[in-house]
């Protein structure tokens, strides 16, 4: 098999050489990508429908996992693996039962049991024929805190803080970041904390900056070499010249052009020459918001797109047509005015207020009000709370909304105080039994012996009991 040169194989010994057609490659409108992460591009009738990939929620290009704190969930659910599922029965142990509370999985041991409900619960023994000294409960174990959090014992009551370099409040404390992109663009989430990513990445004689999370490290100026390994200084000018090319082999990375043994980027391109330069940009998240990534420049996706007379606007690098006021049409295909006869337009179609509102019209006018159960106004209305501490301390914050944690947490005849937030479950006096099950009265007590009313305690988990004229008394 021989070789020859390209512009000897298209000739023919018979015929002379004919034109060959080049067929300009159809651009495919999802490469790049412009629906930002955590996404997927589809290509219909020539446009880039977006959609979020399997179990992520929302809309691109903002698409994100189910959850990244517990309080993203139901109460009853917490946020693990960024999936709310139920922390149950996990941390307790033998014989002991799990509920969840506020996002936490409670551990306690049932009636009749006693012990660490989150090593083992053990039968209760019988009490001693004589009086004992009642039994100082420390309230911090189990600890209430939750996760992230330390408890410290303040008279007879647990007190929550958040565990240092953890932010928010009990239950829900966080660590400052877990991905980058919840750190300023020149800091990068560094084991759990937003830190310069620049100290230990470059070599000697380099400088750093940080582009979008990432050091980017370079050479200063009068020095060359690999700077992430060393730069060293560039070597004076020879007196004589030298006989062999600087340039072959290239020491120049990819997209890099040399020039007298000195690489640069090739036009539009940018970065370090030595190691690789890339374009501007991959993917529209990486361009201004009025800009889209088209051919890995960032550009105004206006031009070409919208139909005659229409008008074009970037909305977070997606542009947007639409027909300037009085004239009607599609304005993908064109826009022509209004007939003379009066034809009625809806200001609220397409609605102007923003998420989470409603419109209505008035006198021609779009009113713009927030949905029932959401508070501020348009295009900034936001539910009335998604942690607890947006609440009254009497009251949690449960599916978005301040509400009395109460109802359905405490058993039958038990009565409930909302204290920090939390619900707290007791027997009322005269009663005894376990406040999250039920309530019933004291048994008579026989007179033939005396009896001790707090053993074995009816008091519940994280409660002491206290003798009060030969009845018992509860407090956390």
């Amino acid at each position: 098999m021989s070789c020859m040169p390209d512009s000897l194989s298209l000739l023919s010994p018979t015929r002379l050489p004919t034109a060959v057609a080049v067929l300009e490659e159809p651009v495919n409108p999802c490469r790049p990508s412009p629906c930002g992460p955590n996404s997927q591009c589809r290509e219909v009738n020539g446009q880039a429908v977006c959609s979020c990939l399997p179990t992520f929620v929302g809309s691109p290009p903002a698409c994100r996992p189910e959850c990244t704190v517990s309080a993203e969930c139901t109460q009853t659910m917490a946020c693990i693996g960024m999936k709310c599922v139920n922390p149950c029965p996990g941390p307790c142990a033998q014989n002991a039962r799990c509920y969840v509370r506020n996002h936490s999985p409670i551990c306690s041991c049932p009636a009749g049991y006693t012990g660490d409900p989150f090593s083992r619960c053990s039968p209760i023994p019988p009490p001693p024929p004589v009086f004992a000294e009642p039994v100082h409960v420390d309230p911090c174990v189990p600890s209430p805190c939750g996760s992230n959090a330390e408890c410290r014992r303040v008279g007879d009551s647990p007190s929550c803080s958040c565990r240092p370099g953890y932010f928010g409040s009990p239950p829900n404390c966080r660590p400052e970041c877990t991905i980058n992109s919840e750190c300023a663009s020149n800091l990068a989430c560094m084991q759990l904390k937003c830190r310069d990513p620049c100290p230990g990445s470059c070599g000697a004689n380099a400088q750093c900056t940080v582009i979008t999370h990432v050091p980017v490290c370079t050479c200063v100026e009068g020095y060359t070499g690999d700077p992430f390994v060393s730069c060293h200084p560039k070597p004076p000018p020879q007196a004589e010249p030298i006989e062999t090319d600087p340039c072959n082999p290239s020491p120049c990375g990819p997209n890099a052009q040399c020039r007298d043994g000195i690489c640069t980027c090739l036009p539009e391109y940018q970065g370090d020459p030595y190691r690789g330069c890339r374009p501007e940009c991959i993917m529209s998240s990486e361009c201004p918001r009025n800009k889209a990534c088209m051919r890995y420049k960032c550009k105004d996706p206006c031009p070409g797109t919208c139909g005659q007379g229409a008008l074009c606007e970037v909305i977070n690098h997606i542009p947007t047509c639409t027909c300037p006021p009085g004239t009607e049409g599609s304005p993908f295909v064109s826009c022509r005015p209004v007939q003379q006869e009066p034809v009625y337009t809806n200001p609220c179609s397409p609605s102007p207020c923003g998420p989470n509102s409603q419109c209505r019209e008035v006198n021609g006018q779009a009113v713009c009000s927030c949905v029932p159960g959401y508070i501020g106004s348009p295009p900034t209305c936001r539910p009335e709370c998604v942690v607890n501490a947006e609440c009254p301390l009497n009251q949690a914050c449960s599916n978005q909304k301040c509400r009395d944690p109460c109802p359905g947490t405490c058993g039958v005849g038990a009565r409930c105080n909302v204290v920090n937030h939390n619900p707290i479950c007791s027997c009322p006096s005269g009663y005894t039994g376990d406040p999250f099950i039920r309530c019933h009265l004291k048994p008579p007590e026989p007179t033939s012996a005396p009896t001790l009313p707090c053993q074995p305690s009816p008091c519940g988990a994280n409660a002491e009991c206290r003798v009060a004229g030969d009845q018992p008394s509860c407090s956390c």
